[in-house]
């Protein structure tokens, strides 16, 4: 069996457990799984380089690739969704109401190339005409210690982007008046990177633009159909090289684990309709996939994330899918 080390992030998604946990095998693999908190580990991976497979920044693996650096080979296996925009947080007393609101002001972000900011800002611009130009950002991580940082990072053309002092965080500018907003709040991560720890309840003067986050998502799901990705899977190009048939084995491994997934949940939910507790169609809403991996089935996003990047100027094109995934994996 071929040894891999493997880092995946903290509290991965249930359907990828199963293969960290050990009950699904990938095929001739003997997987040695790390479990570390997804910030930490694609610095670490795109610094040093320390496992052979990962979990892996999609907005960083298109920057890699792009400038010509092809030390990693991704896989269309997507370990993480959300619908990002609507966890934008805001300073009460700053002026800010609707998304139109953020020109013009003080706005945080952890990393500015990172997945869940592109993203955002992407949604923002296209849905609610609010352009990155007008909007005076603040980095939370340093250069030294961020995916930036080892992607050789400089902020776009055109972005006014300062990096907030080590003294201090984004949690502690946002509750004394420093930063208006925050695109994405990390606190208490636990891990090297991101040092915020300040909790925000409610009362506490800050709180979420979309005051209906449920609301927002469903809106902007059921209008473009999109359910952002924000990490895949990346293997050295040095493993891939050696030993090509892993990529077909992990890619079937963690298939099998999603699956696995699936049916536990119709079978958690499945009690919860027969007592009455949830409809009878909570069970033909969960039967649905809303998780696909594969390069086809995910080929209109795809597409948008690769065209944000390009347009906010972390890649200078926009990259083709078959630059960024494994080649046996584009009709999968």
């Amino acid at each position: 069996m071929e040894r891999i080390e493997l880092g995946f992030a903290i509290g991965t998604n249930p359907r990828s457990r199963p293969v960290l946990d050990g009950r699904v095998q990938a095929q001739g693999i003997d997987l040695h799984c790390s479990a570390i908190h997804g910030s930490e580990i694609f610095w670490r991976q795109l610094a040093f380089q320390e496992f052979e497979v990962s979990e892996m920044s999609m907005s960083s693996l298109l920057m890699t690739l792009a400038r010509g650096d092809n030390t990693w080979v991704g896989l269309p296996i997507f370990t993480s969704r959300k619908f990002f925009h609507t966890g934008v947080l805001i300073r009460e007393g700053a002026g800010i109401s609707s998304p139109a609101d953020l020109a013009g002001k003080r706005v945080g972000v952890p990393e500015y190339q990172q997945t869940a900011a592109l993203w955002t800002r992407g949604v923002l611009q296209h849905e609610f005409g609010v352009d990155p130009r007008d909007i005076e950002w603040y980095m939370e991580r340093p250069p030294e210690r961020s995916h930036g940082g080892a992607t050789g990072f400089a902020p776009p053309e055109g972005i006014r982007l300062q990096y907030i002092p080590t003294s201090t965080d984004i949690g502690e500018q946002l509750a004394t008046g420093g930063l208006d907003a925050t695109l994405l709040y990390l606190a208490n991560a636990h891990n090297l990177v991101d040092r915020s720890q300040r909790e925000f309840s409610p009362g506490s003067g800050v709180r979420p633009l979309f005051l209906d986050q449920s609301g927002e998502a469903s809106r902007y799901f059921q209008k473009t159909g999109i359910f952002p990705v924000n990490h895949c899977v990346a293997v050295r190009r040095d493993v891939v090289e050696r030993h090509p048939w892993i990529m077909l084995n992990l890619y079937s491994a963690f298939l099998e684990a999603k699956e696995i997934a699936h049916r536990e949940a119709i079978e958690l939910a499945t009690p919860f309709v027969e007592s009455g507790l949830l409809p009878p169609e909570s069970t033909d809403a969960l039967s649905q996939d809303l998780f696909p991996y594969g390069v086809r089935a995910n080929g209109e996003l795809l597409e948008m994330i690769t065209q944000y990047s390009f347009e906010q100027g972390l890649t200078p094109r926009q990259l083709a899918l078959e630059e960024i995934f494994y080649a046996p994996t584009l009709e999968l």
